[in-house]
């Protein structure tokens, strides 16, 4: 747990009403998410309290609220769905295994000291993933908003075919019911802040109020419900009887059967939970020029999850929203998650009862309403205008997660990320420079500098190394075919802080071959550790009469003077 060195009164008082306002997101998003990867709802409320209070005591993040999340439920249901269990008991087998497993994986990731593997995933990756995602997650509710019952952990296309097949069986009362649902969340969303701000109310009560409305539309649905025996009558589906008590510890369900099958998605599943609650938990400490380590949150996400396990529930995440909410409330400590948790266990025995007449659709309009925020198309135009490669991984991401399944198309975009970066380095840029006023030498394609008829600068934006020489050989070369004139090549090393043994030998080869076609090879501004490294070969013999330059401009003066000698 986050040190409570200093904790005072004014602390405590600020995480309780954090964590009271936080309990009260996590109780409809938590049966919400059960229900999407194919759980009893009860098991939301379980993955909610007792891996809440582990992280509490392990996780380096002093705001962070994991619990069922979106994205890991839906892949818990597609990936439980494939393997074709029989009865739900099964069902909550695999489940719970798929977890075990996915803590496994978190926690050899926390001992291997890999915290970092994160670095390795652009921002186009994530985004691409995560709008597919959503819209994923919101398409596999609309079966549900509509009243009709689809099976869990259906595909993007299978939904839609379900869907459309089935249009003659929508039940027009469920339906009704979600439509209003949405209307309520929606205007809530965009209104009820609006107002708050009217009445001037400001500070944790008014942000309880402007998030409480999953609460007041569960409230209000179970009324309607209740009143008018619409169950009965309309043949609505609701979430029925939920026990009220915690569930025992239960090793027996572990079975290693399954496991082959279940080792990928759970390193699917293992990924996506650290990437999204390491994103969540650096945002929120930058917030307080805080930091949090790494390694430290796989350790608190493995043992969380494992935790979630050997309760029988499923796997689990940072949840974006609830931390969200969390930090704008004023939490200062865990103690906010302890406090959460405990108002969860009471709802669980207390308040559960009244749950009975909550129907499944309002909960798939919570679904819906939390996830389309993740959806983010002005990102893809960002990238095309900015980057066309990361432009391009985040749409081959996107298509592949929507296509093929999140728990591929994540893989399927890291693998494009690594080709596109690979392919960046190994083509590294090369500008054509000429002198600018002030001496500074600059891209003859974007200002109006100088040039000599019969020099040609280039500055090299990479390290030299194996991969990207030959690259960088055949560009000297052609553009020095290009204009016979051309008797002196200057390279500015500005960019360049590191060259291995292939780079030297290809070097020495383009100064040879330069030669021969009447060309001297000039080398400016290199670094001093570059020079070191020179020094220690016979390149700069094989350079003459070849220079070694200072900078590019007192090269271009010397050459200037040279070729005004040449021509007397």
């Amino acid at each position: 747990m986050t040190r409570l060195k200093n904790y005072n009164s004014g602390m405590f008082v600020s995480d309780c009403v954090a964590g009271l306002v936080t309990a009260s997101i996590a109780l409809p998003q938590s049966l919400a998410y059960a229900q999407l990867a194919g759980f009893p709802p009860e098991y939301g409320l379980y993955a909610a309290i007792l891996p809440l209070l582990i992280y509490a005591c392990l996780g380096s993040s002093r705001t962070l609220v994991i619990g069922p999340a979106a994205l890991i439920s839906l892949l818990i249901g597609s990936s439980i769905t494939k393997l074709a269990p029989q009865t739900t008991q099964e069902y909550i087998s695999l489940g719970v295994n798929l977890t075990i497993l996915t803590g496994i994986f978190l926690s050899l990731l926390s001992l291997l000291r890999l915290g970092s593997l994160t670095t390795f995933i652009s921002k186009p990756v994530i985004s691409g993933f995560t709008s597919a995602s959503a819209i994923i997650i919101a398409s596999s509710q609309i079966p549900v908003i509509l009243g009709l019952q689809p099976n869990s952990g259906l595909s993007f296309k299978d939904i839609l075919i379900f869907t459309a097949t089935h249009l003659n069986q929508v039940n027009s009362a469920v339906m009704t019911l979600s439509i209003l649902g949405i209307i309520l969340l929606w205007s809530s969303k965009l209104l009820l802040p609006a107002l708050l701000e009217k009445l001037q109310l400001t500070g944790p009560i008014a942000l309880a109020l402007s998030k409480s409305s999953p609460v007041i539309l569960v409230i209000i649905n179970i009324i309607l419900v209740s009143q008018f025996h619409m169950q009965d009558n309309y043949n609505v589906a609701v979430i029925g009887q939920i026990p009220n008590s915690f569930p025992t510890i239960n090793l027996d369900i572990l079975t290693f059967a399954h496991w082959p099958e279940l080792a990928f998605p759970a390193a699917s599943i293992a990924l996506i939970c650290f990437l999204t609650s390491i994103a969540t938990g650096v945002t929120l400490a930058s917030k307080r020029r805080e930091k949090i380590n790494s390694n430290q949150e796989l350790l608190a996400l493995g043992a969380a999850n494992i935790g979630s396990a050997l309760i029988g529930s499923f796997a689990l995440a940072g949840s974006v929203s609830r931390s969200m909410v969390n930090y704008a409330s004023g939490a200062v400590t865990q103690v906010a998650n302890l406090v959460s948790a405990a108002v969860l266990v009471i709802s669980l025995f207390f308040l559960t009862p009244y749950l009975i007449s909550l129907p499944k659709a309002i909960l798939g309009v919570v679904v819906i309403m939390s996830v389309l925020p993740m959806i983010d198309f002005k990102h893809i135009r960002r990238c095309w205008a900015f980057n066309k490669a990361d432009a391009i991984s985040l749409l081959f991401t996107f298509l592949s997660s929507l296509l093929l399944g999140v728990e591929i198309g994540i893989w399927a975009g890291i693998a494009c990320s690594m080709i596109l970066f690979m392919h960046r380095t190994t083509h590294p840029h090369i500008a054509e420079v000429g002198r600018a006023q002030g001496g500074y030498f600059r891209n003859v394609n974007r200002l109006n500098v100088e040039t000599q008829k019969h020099s040609v600068y280039l500055r090299i934006d990479e390290n030299l190394f194996f991969a990207n020489v030959q690259y960088i050989e055949n560009y000297i070369m052609e553009r020095c075919e290009q204009n016979q004139e051309v008797k002196n090549l200057v390279l500015i090393f500005s960019s360049v802080s590191s060259i291995d043994e292939s780079a030297f030998e290809t070097l020495e080869t383009l100064i040879l071959n330069l030669r021969e076609a009447g060309i001297t090879l000039h080398l400016s501004d290199v670094k001093g550790i570059i020079q070191d490294k020179l020094k220690l070969t016979d390149i700069l013999l094989t350079l003459a009469p070849g220079k070694l330059f200072f900078t590019a401009d007192e090269a271009m003066s010397y050459l200037e003077n040279n070729n005004e000698q040449l021509k007397g």
